[in-house]
């Protein structure tokens, strides 16, 4: 079968290198905007296929490919973002971002052209933590587009205008309205060290059903929130406060057996992934404030864990 990427006739596109590079890019820029794998993965085969669709003429033409796959890539991202509202309304239960395994290559993202504005930059590792990604579920499609292509990605504004189709003062007010809704849910992170000590005393806690272990470590007005798809059973509502959170984990594990707590990074964060024989049941992401936990996220939803069966991930 000839693909995209392997013209019929055997010879090489003389792009192709270039093009095929841009992949890891469109793919972390669809991750953070849609917050889905899934859903990037999905973008990013638009994306090339709307460059393969057309005339070798058009495509030579183009002055920058990279900047035309990124353009096309943030206008389907938008459209998605536009019509994911009305489904997260018919979603069963809590929604949370897809959780990634690990630090894979395609995540280091893209520094753009010029110098970069150091005022309100967030780096591409923070911009994959659950906390993050939960906040931009917050936003605006435009907000969102604005905010990751600029603060993140360090597109200029006259660049995001083109894709949000907004002038660049409009989008300039975007970001600068994002920046604002994530300084205000944003609290001072445990150092990563103590972030990952924190988590592991959790998951031996909750091996052994230890709920004032578990309070412990908890914030007294912590918050749980788990997401099932309505696929797999999961809490329908956050669960809030600390021996609330902390009974409920302990009840989880009651009368089952041969499940595994294993530590393993969860979006560039230290977490923890419950399996058994069969597969991975949930990835937990956390969020560590002082030395205790204050959020908690677990995805229980088979559709979102693809990326998590083969149990090594980490």
């Amino acid at each position: 079968m000839t693909s995209h990427f392997e013209p019929g006739d055997g010879s090489l596109d003389p792009g192709l290198t270039a093009i095929v590079s841009e992949r890891r890019q469109l793919t972390g820029l669809a991750y953070r905007l849609l917050g889905s794998l899934a859903d990037a993965e999905d973008v990013v085969q638009e994306t090339y296929a709307r460059w393969y669709a057309l005339s070798p003429g058009q495509r030579e033409a183009v002055a920058s490919p990279g900047g035309w796959l990124t353009r096309v890539a943030g206008r389907v991202c938008l459209d998605l973002l536009r019509s994911a509202r009305a489904r997260r309304e018919s979603y069963v239960g809590e929604w949370i971002p897809e959780p990634l395994p690990g630090r894979g290559e395609w995540i280091t993202g893209w520094s753009g052209g010029g110098a970069p504005d150091p005022a309100d930059r967030v780096t591409l590792d923070e911009s994959l933590t659950m906390a993050f990604l939960v906040v931009l579920e917050s936003m605006t499609p435009a907000e969102r587009v604005a905010f990751v292509l600029h603060d993140v990605f360090r597109y200029p504004f006259a660049d995001v205008a083109a894709i949000v189709g907004r002038t660049p003062a409009a989008c300039r007010q975007l970001a600068s309205s994002a920046r604002r809704r994530m300084r205000a849910a944003r609290t001072p992170e445990a150092p990563s060290a103590r972030h990952a000590d924190v988590v592991r005393a959790f998951g031996r806690a909750w091996e052994a059903r230890d709920i004032d272990a578990l309070v412990a470590l908890l914030d007294p007005e912590a918050t749980a929130v788990g997401d099932g798809g309505g696929l797999v059973d999961a809490q329908p509502r956050p669960v809030r406060g600390g021996e609330r959170i902390a009974r409920f984990f302990a009840g989880v594990l009651d009368g089952t057996s041969g499940v595994t707590i294993l530590e393993r990074t969860v979006n560039g964060r230290p977490g923890l992934v419950a399996r058994e024989a069969d597969g991975t049941l949930t990835v937990i992401a956390f969020e560590v404030t002082g030395d205790r936990i204050s959020r908690i996220w677990g995805v229980r939803n088979p559709e979102k864990l693809r990326a998590w069966r083969a149990g090594t991930s980490g």
